[in-house]
């Protein structure tokens, strides 16, 4: 193994194209792009996931009812939340909408669409007012009653032999241990309290991939395929067992 790593940061539509082009060995990918790409395994046990209320992956609209939406523009960060939002209103809600792409300024993209899907910070810190605000992963397990898994380590074959030896569980581990120290770093940069990013990363984020995340994980690539979103499943293959 390697004695240095180089990290780079990125969103998780542009940690996809990277690890797809072989730009980096390892990324944190959105779990819809593992159906899309060729040449990769998963991390197992460590994702970006929610058992219920997730805050920073929502759909905002002025409209009042989800069955009123017609029209929904989605963050271009998002690739997994994008096709979770088009599975809750082809399978659940029973219709479709109109679908566009832009940049994450809510007043722009609820200009000309009845709602927006938007994650990350701005999901996180735009002013509330009188918008109606669903919370994706709250729309899931209400849905399913199950947990839901926005993201996976995945890494380029072509690297497996030296970066399998990372302990990626471990690396987890630590961050959670240190989580304090990770608040004081984004208590500042979003302008949200100490108590609210805590209870974030305390109630409302889940890092590890349980039977019941799994199971939410397999239901999502179903539907997925189900609603022509992915052109085949693909069996999870992972660094070591699944």
């Amino acid at each position: 193994m390697r004695d240095r790593v180089d990290f780079i940061e990125a969103v998780p539509a542009k940690c996809a194209d990277m690890l797809a082009k072989a730009e980096v060995e390892v990324a944190l990918v959105p779990v819809i792009e593992y159906q899309r790409a060729n040449d990769v395994s998963l991390v197992p046990d460590v994702c970006v996931g929610s058992k219920g209320e997730v805050r920073s992956v929502l759909l905002v609209s002025r409209k009042q009812h989800l069955e009123s939406i017609r029209s929904v523009a989605l963050d271009e960060s998002s690739r997994t939340s994008a096709t979770l939002v088009k599975i809750i209103f082809r399978e659940f809600l029973r219709h479709d909408a109109e679908w566009t792409t832009r940049s994450p300024d809510l007043n722009e993209m609820l200009e000309r669409n009845d709602a927006a899907l938007i994650i990350g910070d701005p999901a996180m810190v735009f002013t509330r007012g009188d918008l109606r605000i669903w919370d994706m992963a709250s729309l899931w397990r209400n849905y399913t009653g199950l947990g839901f898994v926005f993201a996976m380590w995945m890494i380029n074959d072509s690297a497996m032999d030296h970066v399998r030896t990372i302990d990626f569980a471990a690396a987890r581990d630590e961050g959670v241990e240190n989580k304090l120290e990770i608040v004081l770093g984004y208590q500042n940069l979003l302008g949200l309290s100490r108590d609210s990013l805590q209870d974030y990363l305390d109630k409302n984020i889940c890092f590890r991939l349980d039977k019941q995340m799994q199971q939410g994980l397999n239901l999502y690539y179903e539907l997925a395929y189900k609603h022509g979103l992915i052109e085949v499943i693909k069996p999870l293959k992972c660094t070591t067992g699944c």
